[in-house]
């Protein structure tokens, strides 16, 4: 393969990490098992992406503090993830590179915000338009939690036309009911997600 068509494929390709925040990580509000797997294996994607250019994106929770998604509000999650708060920082293992772009998502009192293509860029682009912008027809997924944030944001990307390739390391679920992170990414393969071990952006 010709360098020029390496640069070119490499383009059109970006890695994108879900909501790895200190909440959803060992000692957090709302803590997944196996976040520390993941952290480390989501930096061996990322040394990956940056040896390839390939545009990393990083979404993250940013709740009000009263929504209709907390337990106390009517809804089903502990408090979590709250705007400027620590818990809604993210992990500081995660070796997320200064140009990394960032997706806001879940600041609507009324709405879960789980998918990252709810999200939107420091300048309020969304995140389905910014990709596009940016000729990207491949997302190479990986975060937390499989079975919720992981699955929407996969699935709508699927459902947007776009190429999905899913990290299974580098994802872990809560299964609140047992089982419910295989269905999810039993459910993403169904709708077209190719699903990978290992750390390569392919």
């Amino acid at each position: 393969m010709s360098t020029q068509r390496s640069k070119t494929n490499a383009a059109r390709r970006a890695l994108l990490i879900v909501d790895v925040q200190n909440d959803f990580c060992s000692g957090g509000a709302l803590a997944v098992p196996g976040s520390e797997r993941v952290i480390a294996n989501l930096n061996r994607a990322i040394e990956a992406a940056q040896r390839e250019r390939v545009a990393i994106y990083a979404s993250r929770d940013w709740h009000p503090e009263v929504t209709n998604h907390f337990a106390r509000y009517g809804g089903t999650w502990p408090v979590h993830c709250v705007q400027d708060s620590a818990g809604a920082s993210f992990h500081a293992q995660l070796a997320l590179p200064s140009d990394a772009i960032v997706v806001t998502k879940g600041e609507d009192e009324r709405l879960p915000g789980y998918s990252a293509f709810d999200g939107h860029t420091a300048d309020g682009t969304g995140l389905g338009e910014d990709l596009r912008a940016r000729g990207i027809t491949h997302l190479v997924v990986g975060g937390l939690a499989t079975d919720y944030c992981v699955k929407h944001s996969v699935l709508d990307a699927l459902s947007a036309g776009l190429h999905v390739t899913v990290l299974e390391d580098a994802i872990a679920g809560v299964d609140v009911q047992r089982g419910d992170s295989d269905r999810a990414l039993e459910e993403m393969r169904e709708r077209g997600a190719r699903v990978i071990s290992g750390h390569a952006l392919r």
